[in-house]
């Protein structure tokens, strides 16, 4: 192995069931009046997520103002109106509470309530006007209710500009979290599908990083720990979401995967999903990645097998009975079968409405907007392979 990497990790991690509390004691809080952001389905007041946030911040001598608007899919104009939220109130820190969408939309209004212009001034693919940032982002703190996207430990965020279908994920060094609350007890709430899809996204984001050709020592063992305990547990917390060791053994491996993006990267699948989602946001992320998974990495795997049999082996698939040439695909297998455990295997593009005329478009878009995906995937792909991985996968 040539050793040849760089190594950041500065957010502050409190992981554990009932950290949330620790809201009310920390001394770790970067400011005094904090801009709440939460999703606009209700489910953060409904379950009274909010309210304790609210009550333990004024304890912690924290100011608070909420902002409710994020969908599931997040678009660029509720990043640019929760920032004016933020300035208009001087907000001098974020809070993201809720799943990947509602963090991830923390960070980016985290990004302009200190910055001129238009959000996607900042964006660096696609349409994005390329320019450079030039204040830090305000300070942001995560609490994640849901184990799947791992933004807790990145500094990434997703939003789509739904005016040209273009879903990217840009960061820097500001927008990594400078507090994660990780609470397993947040997730029990999480319904079974989206306990499904959020975990297959984990998994994903595990698997990516392993094979990226910038994998590292760290995010390579993470990774495969992530892996072998999605693998475990998600069926579980399907099943039953009360299950406390399954959702914090989840938690755990949605950490990991985070940190794994911040010292590897996820790789091309996820270009190809934002695409889909781009168009059709609808789509669950964790949906997309889950209905394009087995013919993307039978792609890969049969055409850079090298790191593949680690990942079967870290699902738990027997690898000593088989011949080496057969080794490769046995992740395949193995990843067939978790769809099948966790309730996935008849999710198919077409359910959502997606027509096979358009494969060839999220193609090219994959490429506009997420390219740089493209050159650390472990196999060169061209835009027809990519249109024949979306056509097996409709298939």
């Amino acid at each position: 192995m040539n050793l040849d990497f760089s190594y950041y990790m500065p957010t502050r991690i409190i992981f554990g069931c009932g950290k949330l509390s620790e809201l009310k004691t920390t001394p770790y809080l970067p400011g005094k009046k904090a801009l709440v952001v939460i999703g606009a389905s209700g489910a953060m007041r409904k379950y009274g997520y909010l309210d304790r946030v609210l009550k333990y911040l004024k304890e912690n001598g924290v100011e608070t103002v909420v902002y409710d608007k994020i969908q599931p899919n997040p678009v660029s104009e509720h990043v640019e109106e929760g920032a004016s939220v933020a300035k208009e109130n001087g907000c001098d820190f974020v809070v993201g509470l809720g799943g990947g969408s509602t963090i991830d939309s923390s960070k980016s209004i985290a990004v302009m309530a200190v910055n001129p212009g238009k959000y996607w001034d900042y964006i660096n693919r696609g349409s994005g006007g390329r320019k450079t940032p030039p204040n830090s982002a305000l300070p942001i703190v995560a609490i994640t209710t849901t184990a799947g996207t791992g933004t807790e430990a990145d500094p990434w965020t997703v939003i789509t500009k739904s005016d040209t279908n273009e879903k990217i994920g840009w960061g820097n060094d500001s927008t990594f979290p400078s507090i994660s609350i990780v609470d397993p007890e947040l997730m029990v709430s999480v319904p079974p599908k989206t306990t499904a899809y959020t975990g297959m996204d984990a998994f994903f984001h595990a698997v990516e990083t392993y094979l990226a050709t910038l994998n590292q020592p760290a995010s390579d063992r993470l990774a495969l720990e992530a892996i072998s305990l999605v693998t475990e547990y998600l069926p579980i917390a399907v099943k039953d979401g009360t299950n406390i060791q399954a959702r914090t053994k989840l938690a755990w491996a949605n950490t990991e995967a985070g940190i794994c993006e911040s010292l590897s990267r996820c790789i091309s699948h996820h270009s190809m999903e934002h695409a889909v989602s781009a168009y059709y946001p609808n789509v669950a992320h964790g949906c997309g990645l889950t209905m394009l998974s087995v013919s993307y990495f039978t792609y890969l795997a049969e055409r850079n097998p090298a790191r593949f049999p680690d990942l079967a082996g870290a699902m738990g698939e027997n690898l000593d009975d088989l011949p080496e040439k057969d080794r490769p695909m046995a992740f395949i297998t193995g990843l067939k079968k978790l769809i099948k455990n966790v309730g996935l295997e008849k999710e198919k593009l077409s359910d959502f409405g997606i027509k096979r005329n358009q494969l060839k478009t999220f193609a090219e878009n994959s490429f506009y907007t997420m390219g740089s995906l493209y050159d650390i995937t472990p196999v060169e792909l061209t835009l027809d392979d990519v249109v024949a991985i979306y056509e097996n996968a409709y298939s």
